[in-house]
């Protein structure tokens, strides 16, 4: 075996991130890790490379105890890692960053003749004919890849973990890239794959190991194991193959509401593939998908936060613009991120302040609100909500995960959307908040307000949407109406081998 992991634990304060988990690679082979977010992945990965120590366990490499205390130290031992976002310098050249820490040199000084023909020579093996006096930065992210993988693999040489390395990149993109490690395998090297794409775990990985909650799960054969098996592996669940009685819903009462936005041909490349969507007033649509599908994606699409590159957008009246956040709020729409912290509130801020936020963005900031409404717009949400604050002018910062999470939709309710688009809006709140969270979800469509809510918690998808989009591989592949919204059909539809092919287009 040529990498070995035995009984690895490690802990954070008040988390167990990894709990005696075991790994084995072997050489010439694609191990894939998968595992939902919190599995342990990126903690398994940087235990591995020293990037964090280990609490117990033991790491062997060629049967021989290893114990990196850096990345440095684990690329000496032969560990090597390239990430989604290329760890190199695309200000430097390549050559420069092929050969970056050793560069050759002639009377002390660095021979850049040397270190071009010492970068070709890196390169000759992966089919990959540049210029490498360019820099590094005029190309593709493929390309970059190669040359980052490159690098590793002249550092390292026996184990190289490829953590998300499709996840920026088009079809030939990905086969360029497949041909390469496919090439690193027959080399004899140890490859990890980390990938959310199902598809190219199958396609590229010879064994796969799922991670859930810090633990080991299982090791499979790819080729031996039913995707749908994996998937239950993944996300914890047996499906129970009858519908849910409860959710016996008529596609004729959802097809009754008039309908106030048609999304056609939305899409951007490299980030979602072209959707179809039609929103109907006061209904929710959830967007199912595991982790990497594509459903924080196509919010931000719908939103412009990434502006889409196909596509058209028409209501009752017209051509809808919003190709960027301004217009988005312009044409009525609301967004609150997954992550809060960082894109949601701003935690300096008073309540008030974060509240009165997107209303004066829509009004435009010529036209300040009136203190006096500021005052009463936050008095009445904060009753509204039950927003735990001592008062308006506390900071949000200050407030528990859930309270911050109601000012970031007492903000959007405030500006009064036709469109509220919700990303994960329960996540990292007590079950008290939560409750609370999906009672005005549904208060928000009984008002008349049309949703699109992100979750990974299924049966949470399940209590609260009329219809049902689900994603795989940055692709809309199903839509669920009616006794179809169940938590078994959502998994079904992911497990789904054709699923590629059974686009949603036009089926709002």
């Amino acid at each position: 075996m040529l990498l070995s992991i035995r009984s690895l634990s490690k802990s954070f304060p008040g988390t167990k991130a990894l709990d005696g988990v075991d790994f084995d690679l072997k050489a010439g082979e694609v191990h894939a890790l998968l595992g939902e977010n919190g599995a342990g992945k990126s903690t398994l990965i940087k235990c591995m490379t020293g990037a964090y120590r280990r609490d117990e366990g033991e790491i062997l490499l060629e049967g021989k105890p290893v114990s990196p205390s850096s990345t440095s130290e684990a690329q000496e031992l032969g560990i090597g890692t390239v990430y989604q976002e290329v760890n190199l310098l695309p200000n430097l050249t390549v050559a420069q960053n092929l050969t970056f820490g050793r560069e050759p040199r002639r009377f002390g000084l660095v021979s850049a003749k040397a270190q071009r023909e010492m970068a070709r020579e890196m390169l000759s093996g992966y089919g990959l004919e540049i210029d490498v006096s360019r820099d590094l930065g005029s190309y593709s992210v493929a390309v970059q890849q190669v040359v980052a993988i490159a690098r590793a693999v002249a550092l390292s040489g026996k184990v190289l973990i490829l953590d998300e390395p499709t996840a920026s990149l088009d079809a030939a993109e990905v086969r360029m890239l497949f041909d390469v490690v496919r090439d690193l395998r027959d080399r004899g090297l140890g490859i990890v794959f980390v990938s959310h794409f199902l598809d190219q775990v199958f396609e590229l990985c010879d064994r796969l190991t799922v991670l859930r909650n810090g633990r080991k799960i299982t090791t499979e054969v790819t080729a031996d194991l039913d995707r749908l098996k994996l998937i239950e592996h993944m996300l914890g669940r047996e499906l129970e193959g009858a519908p849910e009685d409860e959710r016996q819903k008529t596609v004729a009462a959802h097809e009754e509401r008039p309908e106030l936005l048609r999304f056609e041909g939305t899409g951007r490349p490299g980030v979602v593939a072209p959707f179809d969507l039609a929103v109907r007033e006061g209904e929710v649509i959830g967007l199912a998908g595991l982790l990497g599908s594509g459903r924080t994606e196509s919010a931000e699409l719908i939103f412009g936060v990434r502006s889409p590159q196909t596509g058209t957008t028409h209501d009752a009246k017209g051509t809808v613009d919003h190709g960027n956040p301004r217009e988005a709020i312009r044409a009525g729409f609301g967004f609150a991120p997954e992550d809060r912290k960082t894109d949601g509130i701003i935690a300096d801020l008073s309540v008030r302040e974060n509240i009165i936020l997107a209303l004066q963005a829509r009004r435009g900031w010529t036209n300040p609100i009136p203190r006096g409404e500021q005052n009463k717009l936050a008095d009445d949400y904060i009753h509204r909500l039950d927003i735990r604050t001592s008062d308006a002018e506390k900071a949000v910062g200050d407030l528990s995960g859930g309270n911050q999470q109601k000012v970031v939709l007492a903000r959007w309710l405030a500006m009064n959307p036709r469109f509220l688009i919700l990303d994960e809006p329960t996540r990292g709140i007590d079950v008290g908040a939560h409750a609370e969270i999906l009672r005005l979800i549904h208060q928000m469509t009984a008002e008349g307000m049309s949703l699109l809510v992100i979750s990974s918690e299924f049966d949470e998808l399940v209590a609260v949407s009329d219809r049902i989009i689900v994603l795989r591989d940055r692709r809309h592949t199903h839509q669920l109406t009616g006794s179809e919204v169940t938590t078994d059909a959502i998994v079904r539809a992911i497990a789904a081998p054709d699923a590629a092919d059974a686009e949603t287009r036009g089926a709002a």
